[in-house]
């Protein structure tokens, strides 16, 4: 039986950011259509709805929150995810009370958008539709040196857990992804995987958004929210950025882990839920809690199993495994030829420390793929904020000037009219041997990085006299 495919439309009055979110969502094997007013899609909405609506709140003529009004009424069960450029506490207060299921402030991350589309599916009953294009989404983690291997031995020992976990680790290095691999190996994988970065929410808004709130509890709440611990019942939640978290959420987080239980804001009776936490950390939590700024007791209720994701300087090996899968990636994803890089070109980039980590690298993936003009990334394509070698570029540009001289020297003596009679042999003769120095005499090799055939490189050789 094919599963049918999700049905989402997009409302933005800028079309760059509809074409982008078309792209992603096609990507992602969902069906998306945009609108450039929120007019015209109440008029298809007459013919009928799609599985999640995707909305700009300032827009011409009818806003989004108008459009969240109209729809309340005309589609009370559609999922709505609003983004929005103007994330200020009103806009999100308004965006909760028209009855978003999220609320998203750009610039967003384009994979943060489609998850939520698959979340948002998942919670109104499209969960067998929605979950098999989510697990294909999940980027894997990639590694074969000796730290990346104690994370899969991790992972590996913790599978038929549901135990908390706390990962730590430098920003970019991949947490989200050693949490969604816990869970994907887990009791609970069959269940949602709710992730929160508490440190990219509002203080005002956090407690509701872990904990929801009830009808009329303050000024704008119109409607009951369900908050994160409820989404994620019977699975797992992932809280990243956990050491950011106010010293009062911290308590709520505590009681919640030690009784399984809290109160939604402005309620009054208790919820029961049975979440596995997994919590995540770029800080030094230990050090905070010396410092008075993270709870003791919270400190030990999260650290029952600690795994730590390596920074990329300490696994350089892994390097070549992941630029090649994500230049491949990237290609796919920019429909443009796939890059190769050669051996020089490879070595500055295993020297460079990469402070942004894989993230860094994923996005420089993506940069080499647009900006290196040939087939092969050499080390004159690598930019200097990438470890790329000044005095590469400055030889470069010095063989050209010599070059320029010599053809200025030539013309004034003899007026030559066969200049480039003159300079090609022995130009294509110096890439030759270069070429072939290169690859240790391999023809077939050396012809690559020439942009070649291997007939061509052996006919050139032969004109050439070169052995």
């Amino acid at each position: 039986m094919v599963e049918q495919k999700l049905e989402v439309w997009v409302v933005d009055d800028d079309q760059s950011v509809r074409w982008v979110l078309e792209k992603a969502l096609r990507q992602a094997d969902m069906l998306a259509t945009s609108f450039e007013r929120a007019e015209h899609l109440l008029e298809a909405v007459e013919r009928g709805a799609p599985d999640v609506l995707i909305t700009d709140v300032r827009m011409p003529g009818m806003s989004g929150i108008a459009l969240l009004q109209r729809l309340r009424e005309a589609c009370p069960d559609l999922p709505i995810i609003v983004i929005t450029a103007h994330s200020d506490l009103e806009t999100a207060v308004a965006a909760y009370k028209g009855g978003a299921f999220e609320y998203l402030p750009k610039p967003f991350d384009i994979d943060e958008a489609v998850e939520l589309v698959h979340k948002a599916a998942r919670k109104h009953g499209n969960a067998a539709q929605a979950e098999s294009p989510t697990s294909g989404t999940i980027p894997s983690l990639i590694g074969q040196a000796p730290a990346m291997q104690e994370v899969f031995r991790s992972i590996g020992r913790l599978a038929g857990s549901s135990m908390t976990v706390l990962i730590t680790g430098e920003s970019g290095t991949g947490k989200e992804l050693v949490a969604r691999a816990l869970h994907q190996h887990s009791p609970r994988a069959d269940r949602p995987f709710v992730a929160l970065n508490t440190s990219a929410i509002a203080a005002e808004l956090l407690e509701t958004e872990l904990f929801g709130h009830e009808k009329g509890a303050f000024t704008g709440a119109d409607l009951r929210r369900i908050g994160r611990f409820e989404q994620a019942n019977g699975g797992t939640l992932f809280l990243d950025e956990i050491g950011d978290m106010s010293a009062a959420l911290q308590t709520r987080l505590l009681r919640v882990l030690a009784e399984s239980e809290f109160y939604r804001v402005g309620g009054q009776a208790s919820i029961k839920v049975d979440v596995r936490v997994i919590a995540a950390t770029n800080q030094d939590l230990a050090r905070a809690v010396k410092e008075s700024r993270f709870r003791e007791d919270l400190f030990h209720r999260l650290n029952v199993i600690r795994v730590n994701t390596p920074p990329l300087r300490q696994r350089r090996t892994d390097i070549p495994l992941l630029l090649n899968h994500y230049l491949s990636e990237a290609a796919m994803e920019l429909g443009a030829p796939a890059k190769s890089i050669d051996t020089e070109a490879l070595k500055a980039l295993q020297a460079y420390d990469w402070p942004g980590n894989v993230r860094q690298l994923v996005n420089a993936s993506r940069r080499l793929t647009i900006t290196a003009p040939g087939r092969v990334i050499s080390p004159q394509d690598i930019p200097a904020d990438l470890g790329g070698s000044e005095p590469a570029r400055l030889a470069t540009q010095e063989w050209t000037r010599g070059l320029a001289a010599w053809a200025e020297a030539q013309l004034d003596a003899a007026g030559d009219a066969t200049l480039l009679e003159t300079a090609l042999p022995e130009f294509e003769k110096t890439l030759i041997r270069a070429a072939l120095l290169q690859t240790n005499g391999h023809r077939q090799e050396a012809a690559k990085l020439l942009g070649w055939g291997r007939n061509t490189l052996a006919r050139k050789m032969k004109a050439l006299h070169i052995d």
